[in-house]
């Protein structure tokens, strides 16, 4: 068996291809650069998401595709191009990793480019499994220096708050619902053992950490500029109108959800204080 993995030099991607390769599948992933680093045993092979005929090429000789296409602003149209040349090329089976109530932040810019290719992917013949994550814990892992020197937790979470997910189940999932039957018309909601509000998040750390840190609260405007500061308006806007939703319709799991990902896995998945125990023990022994 063969899988192109689009995304697969990407932080969740990555996991995903060492999964797979760990089942002795043959990855080839798709990068727009040569010299990006792919885990050891996999192929890589040059090709552009805009460029249809590289993608076409990656695609020669493989069974299945996984779909993991960055957060842009023209991030469906490449989405769909991928799809449809992947149904041109009549792979087997394609796993489309989207994201956690697609169907419900439709205001949200990224969120409603995943819901459409998953409407894309009903309403034609090649089997597919859509994979909806919840927020990650690693993406607390930017934050090391917000809670180590200034001693406060900035993600607003708010008071309700999120079931977050760790990478690595969220990667041993995928790479289950490609390798093995059963998953074929599927929507698997991922998320994590416990409900992370913001307050939450912060006590975690302290703990972790032995200092007191706080919460920063969810001034969503203040957000807005923090992230326009460090990337482009559009992303900015896009991840306010994210963290706005978690705050006005809630981002914790669904009846079922926690039992679901546990039959899949085989396993429980990890809690986020276990994965901030990690971190910090990481982080002291490179200090």
């Amino acid at each position: 068996m063969k899988i192109l993995a689009i995304g697969g030099a990407g932080n969740v991607g990555s996991e995903v291809v060492k999964e797979l390769l760990a089942r002795d599948v043959q990855v080839r992933v798709l990068v727009r650069d040569q010299k990006a680093e792919v885990p050891t045993g996999a192929e890589h092979v040059v090709g552009d998401l805009l460029e249809p005929a590289s993608v076409e090429k990656a695609l020669e000789g493989v069974d299945k595709l996984y779909l993991l296409n960055a957060g842009t602003p023209d991030e469906l149209t490449q989405a769909l191009i991928a799809y449809n040349l992947a149904r041109k090329r009549k792979v087997k089976h394609i796993v489309y990793h989207s994201v956690y109530r697609a169907d419900v932040f439709k205001d949200v810019p990224h969120f409603s480019a995943k819901f459409a290719l998953e409407s894309a992917l009903h309403e034609f013949d090649v089997p597919y499994t859509v994979i909806r994550p919840n927020y990650f814990h690693q993406n607390d892992l930017s934050l090391k220096d917000s809670l180590t020197k200034a001693g406060v937790y900035p993600m607003p979470l708010g008071p309700v708050g999120i079931s977050s997910v760790d990478i690595r189940d969220v990667a041993e999932a995928e790479a289950i619902a490609l390798t093995t039957t059963g998953h074929e018309g599927k929507t698997y909601n991922l998320n994590g053992p416990d409900v992370l509000s913001g307050p939450g998040a912060a006590a975690i750390w302290s703990d972790v950490l032995g200092k007191e840190i706080s919460y920063a609260g969810h001034d969503m405007d203040a957000f807005e500029k923090q992230m326009r500061d460090k990337g482009p308006a559009w992303a900015a806007f896009d991840f306010r109108m994210m963290f706005q939703g978690y705050l006005e319709r809630g981002f914790v799991a669904e009846p079922g959800d926690l039992e679901s990902l546990t039959t899949l896995l085989g396993h429980a998945p990890r809690s986020y204080a276990d994965f901030a125990q990690e971190a910090a023990s990481t982080w002291t022994s490179k200090s």
